[in-house]
């Protein structure tokens, strides 16, 4: 049989777009002599659709695209992912299912048994797990069919108590078919595939895993997909990050006419989250998921333009070098806005860099407003010292120049604070935390010191001095960012303990941190979660972002 992988890159709610593509698909497929295609979870509408399933409308569209499509599959199976209605009066209302088209029926309906409800998934909230397992017969050979999560449960995992492959295997599938939508972190990549190399093993039978592509708001989906003969022989492996399609023929002994990327092997640990921060793990891949992030929010929604602060600094020297490659140099637009307390290096490290993307740029200097909001305020400042407030006041004439120049000229503004910053509460709400869409607000300084050499990996495109220099906001004389966090090889660390292990005080003191130090930190993340309530929708590179999958009260009195 020949299976063919269509492995592409969906837009939520895009019916006619997802439908042209998946029509296109299989029309290369059916010349290429394939029997069947599989697209991955959710393809008729996108994924996920979140609250868009509890319109009757969206559910409506979601069936007409199946029924247009279920008319190409005439001579081929079509195997696609979309919301159905459940038709029993009790549990939610739909399944998240998979339709088998051929004949120009629907030959089955097979619905997801495992609804995960973690992190960035909230399935639970909208459907009904499956409550029967069967296989599909189609030429001769026994398919068993599941959606993404069914496949993460081998009979181990603590949060399911069915293993849905356990269920058909009782009727001796000959091939196991995924749809899946399974996000990109930096450590999944690995991990997926030595879940997917251990149904093989278990099963002892042949699996095509066709995995969505690209970015839908924060969450980034990678591709990736895979092939995996009865052996566990990995014969096929699409691109990352990119439409792909690919057609493997699987013979009548289950091996794949192919040849062998990586011969079976024992398992990997699934437990590949480094005990301690590595920023440079996959660094490539992070890269390109920014920019797959940052390409497909401009494209999904209309935009083409893009608008950042460039101070000179690493964050925005990094944001501004994703953003030319994701849209085109010429449409990002770089504005430097240096302060009364801003160095001369600082302006010239930002015109270097902008010469060297050949981006656009303007250098407006906020002396003159940051002047006239102190005389503003004289008269209630009266002569008190210096302190955060006036520092702060630059930030938000910066942020409100950069929305002015952005509304007039129809700018989405790119906002530059990193993991590290947002953890901490270090930025300004309303200054330098606006913006439309977070580019590194999941990475942690240090990784965006990777990123940094990651850029600069052929030629220099961030000039050496932005990465060498000590970080500053400059929004005082000599303001240094140790003035008032701890250097960022231990604070990264920390968080990291915190944010991604989910590690208590205790376990991190334990790995050598100084308790003062924790104690501190882990306050300046609990008591700033009013400020990233606030934050704009954030790239998702890492287990565990900030933003959809985590939620943590605002008011409470934990660690604090």
């Amino acid at each position: 049989m020949k299976i063919c992988i269509a492995q592409q890159n969906y837009h939520i709610g895009n019916f006619e777009q997802n439908t042209s593509k998946m029509l296109s698909a299989i029309d290369a497929a059916k010349k290429q002599g394939a029997d069947l295609i599989l697209f991955s979870e959710m393809s008729v509408c996108g994924y996920p659709a979140r609250d868009f399933v509890e319109f009757n409308d969206f559910i409506n569209q979601c069936y007409t695209q199946v029924d247009i499509i279920k008319e190409a599959a005439d001579t081929i199976g079509v195997l696609i992912g979309s919301p159905a209605r459940n038709p029993h009066k009790k549990g939610k209302d739909l399944f998240n299912a998979a339709f088998f088209l051929h004949d120009k029926k629907i030959i089955a309906e097979i619905h997801k048994t495992l609804l995960p409800t973690y992190d960035v998934f909230d399935e639970n909230r909208y459907f009904e797990p499956a409550d029967d397992w069967k296989v599909v017969p189609f030429k001769g050979k026994k398919l068993a069919i599941t959606i993404c999560e069914d496949i993460w449960n081998l009979g181990d995992n603590p949060l399911y108590r069915i293993c849905p492959m356990d269920k058909m295997m009782e009727q001796s599938p000959d091939i196991l078919l995924n749809l899946s939508a399974s996000p990109f972190d930096y450590t999944h990549d690995e991990d997926r595939k030595a879940t997917i190399k251990a149904n093989v093993l278990k099963y002892k039978i042949p699996l095509f895993y066709c995995n969505a592509v690209g970015s839908q708001t924060e969450i980034v989906f990678d591709g990736g997909s895979f092939a995996f003969d009865k052996q566990a022989n990995l014969c096929g492996a699409l691109p990352m990050f990119e439409d792909a399609m690919e057609i493997f023929e699987c013979t009548e002994d289950g091996m794949i006419n192919a040849p062998i990327i990586e011969p079976a092997a024992r398992v990997p640990n699934k437990e590949l989250n480094p005990l301690t921060l590595e920023p440079a793990l996959n660094i490539d891949q992070v890269y390109r998921a920014l920019v797959l992030g940052v390409r497909d929010y401009f494209t999904k929604m209309g935009f083409t333009k893009a608008i950042l602060g460039s101070s000179g600094g690493i964050d925005s020297a990094v944001t501004l070098a994703i953003a030319c490659e994701a849209l085109g140099a010429e449409n990002v637009r770089a504005i430097l806005m240096p302060s009364p307390y801003s160095t001369s290096h600082s302006v010239d490290d930002a015109v270097a860099l902008s010469k060297n993307l050949q981006n656009p740029y303007d250098t407006i200097a906020i002396k003159e407003v940051y002047e006239s909001f102190l005389h503003t305020l004289k008269p209630l400042f009266k002569d008190l010292p210096f302190s955060l407030a006036e520092e702060n006041i630059q930030s938000r004439s910066r942020g409100n120049i950069l929305m002015a120049i952005a509304n007039k000229f129809g700018y989405v503004l790119l906002n530059t604070s990193n993991k590290s910053e947002l953890a901490t509460g270090y930025g300004t709400l309303y200054g330098d935390m606006a913006g439309g869409l977070g580019v590194l607000g999941d990475c942690y300084k240090m990784q965006v010191y990777e990123l940094a050499k990651y850029i600069n990996r052929s030629k220099e495109i961030i000039p050496e001095h932005i990465i060498t220099k000590a970080p500053s906001a400059e929004l005082r004389p000599d303001q240094k960012d140790s003035d008032s966090l701890p250097a960022y090889e231990i604070l990264d660390q920390i968080l990291f303990q915190y944010i991604e292990k989910r590690a208590d005080p205790a376990s991190i003191k334990a790995l050598g941190f100084d308790s003062a130090l924790v104690d501190k930190t882990l306050k300046m993340v609990n008591t700033n979660e009013y400020k990233r309530n606030q934050f704009c929708p954030i790239i998702r590179i890492s287990p565990k972002a900030f933003g959809v999958g985590r939620r943590v009260p605002i008011v409470a009195k934990y660690l604090n």
